[in-house]
């Protein structure tokens, strides 16, 4: 059974950068496609960017097109979030999830999920 453990959250400014990660366990990562979703108080989980098994692939959501950059580490079976210039839209819990098929960005297509990280942007 495949785990996902998040880290990297916390505090931060308007315009600061933050790296947050994941970390699979259980089963061999160049499978699954990686996913990345925030979700804000009282929202559903939003879609944030994602890249697909196998290759580097990668989509991302408009808002954070140019900002956000999602790579994964195979070595260390890690999946990273590179956010800069945050803003307080971006802040909220992020969640990684896997799937063991194509990309798709509607949380709903994702059956692996971690615990989530907090990422709280002042203003």
């Amino acid at each position: 059974q495949v785990q996902l453990k998040e880290s990297g959250g916390g505090l931060v400014q308007t315009g600061a950068s933050l790296r947050v990660s994941c970390v699979a366990s259980g089963h061999s990562f160049s499978t699954f496609t990686m996913c990345w979703f925030r979700q804000a108080p009282g929202q559903e989980h939003s879609f944030v960017a994602a890249v697909k098994r196998n290759d580097a692939y990668t989509e991302y959501s408009d808002p954070v097109k140019g900002r956000f950059t999602i790579s994964r580490d195979f070595a260390k079976n890690t999946v990273y979030l590179q956010m800069n210039r945050l803003t307080p839209e971006d802040a909220g819990v992020y969640y990684c999830a896997a799937r063991n098929s194509g990309l798709s960005s509607w949380y709903t297509a994702y059956d692996l999920w971690g615990q989530g990280t907090q990422v709280t942007v002042s203003s």
